[in-house]
């Protein structure tokens, strides 16, 4: 009996797997660990079939970072003229579900609110899209305008102090210099040969400076200008606005003044943090359109093409050993070790093939950051995220796997 288990023996080292020696009253991170070394070998055992795992993993590692990369991008960029703005609270009408489509409110309610002793300033904001002519080319683009009154401080978006004074002066504009690249070089232009005029709809109109915003769903750039040019550009009832920001005196606590004028304004207007009026627009674009299922989804289909692929080679890699597994067995070590092993290797694919995935995912988002402009960047919590969701895929490959091992009969090797 000894030299029929001797040859099972021999054959399983010459196939790689080395035979961990039997240590009575080992620790179960012993076990654990004499587990993972036989996993690792039987892996290094076929190099084609290891580095065809590590491809697999590593392709659903950088899917699934790109699927969310790309969601949260877009959600950030769908959210950048609302993020730039940091007054402290802010007015809207409670139709009103995305920035780029709001809802009118009366500009009184501005008024109203400067009855709490704690707000300093309420600004009306005026939304818009209206066409810019590319300086280059003639073409012309959609482009957000935003007008209020930069003088009142409730407003503060990147690149704007110095520019107030000369907002105020009729036919005057900025422009998002984190716009989009089609329309024209006009933040070059400017810096290379100072102010010049832009056509804006049909009106020409002096750019006097560059802000910093961003594009969005629903505009590729930003142009900011004065309540009173923005007058001259669009037919607007004078009593009417699309939001108000109110900036509060130093000091003051902003919940506290919310819950007051909740109670103070009428039913026509929601008051909202800044935070929740960004949070809003986020929800808008990733519950009310479909964008955020898409990403969801392919997010799930990376994973599932990931787990196939870790699930077959670990059965091949199985079914190739069956002789060995049996002669483990016939030895005496139990299934509960033999299932250490096969999920030991699944953990291994896990961290093998996430490490060059996350490096090829980081140089991916900074060339399409590159190439679209799109906020695209890696926190660690989503690499965290990542690294789980590859984990539970590769753990639950080597489940399914497992199942191989009941083929594994030490009475047929004999």
């Amino acid at each position: 009996m000894n030299q029929l288990l001797r040859k099972p023996a021999l054959l399983a080292a010459d196939q790689g797997l080395a035979i961990p020696p039997t240590r009575r009253g080992a620790g179960p991170l012993a076990a654990l660990g004499l587990a993972i070394r036989l996993a690792w070998r039987q892996l290094k055992a076929d190099r084609a079939r290891l580095a065809t795992a590590i491809a697999g993993v590593m392709f659903a590692c950088v899917l699934v970072f790109m699927q969310l990369g790309f969601k949260g991008a877009l959600f950030d960029s769908a959210t950048n003229m609302l993020a730039a703005m940091r007054a402290d609270l802010f007015l809207m009408h409670p139709m009103t579900q995305a920035s780029f489509r709001p809802e009118r409110l009366p500009r009184i309610r501005a008024w109203q609110a400067l009855a709490d002793p704690d707000v300093a300033h309420a600004v009306p904001i005026y939304l818009e899209q209206a066409t810019l002519r590319n300086p280059a080319t003639g073409t012309r683009r959609s482009a957000q305008v935003i007008g209020f009154d930069a003088s009142a401080g409730a407003v503060a978006f990147t690149g704007l102090p110095p520019l107030i004074e000369a907002l105020q002066r009729p036919d005057t504009l900025a422009f998002d210099a984190r716009s989009r690249p089609e329309f024209g070089p006009v933040g070059r232009l400017f810096r290379d040969h100072g102010p010049y005029h832009l056509q804006l709809g049909r009106r020409d109109f002096e750019l006097v400076g560059l802000v910093e915003i961003g594009p969005s769903f629903g505009a590729d750039g930003n142009v900011v200008m004065s309540e009173t040019n923005f007058r001259r550009v669009f037919a607007r009832p004078p009593g009417m606005a699309d939001l108000v920001a109110l900036r509060l005196t130093p000091g003051a606590d902003a919940t506290a003044v919310q819950a007051r004028l909740r109670a103070l304004l009428p039913a026509d207007v929601v008051v909202l943090t800044h935070a929740e009026l960004v949070r809003g627009e986020r929800a808008y674009w990733e519950n009310g359109t479909p964008i955020g299922f898409i990403f969801l989804f392919g997010s799930i289909m990376g994973l599932v093409v990931g787990m196939v692929i870790v699930y077959q080679i670990l059965f091949a890699d199985i079914a190739g050993h069956l002789s060995e597994y049996a002669t483990l067995k016939a030895m005496g070590y139990s299934n509960a070790y033999l299932s250490r092993v096969v999920l030991g290797a699944a953990v291994i694919l896990a961290v093998i093939g996430f490490i060059p995935g996350l490096g090829l995912a980081i140089f991916l988002y900074d060339f399409v950051a590159k190439a679209t402009f799109l906020p695209l960047h890696m926190p660690p919590d989503r690499a965290l995220s990542v690294f789980l969701m590859i984990f539970a895929m590769c753990f639950t490959a080597g489940l399914l796997a497992m199942r191989k091992l009941r083929d594994a009969n030490p009475a047929d090797m004999f």
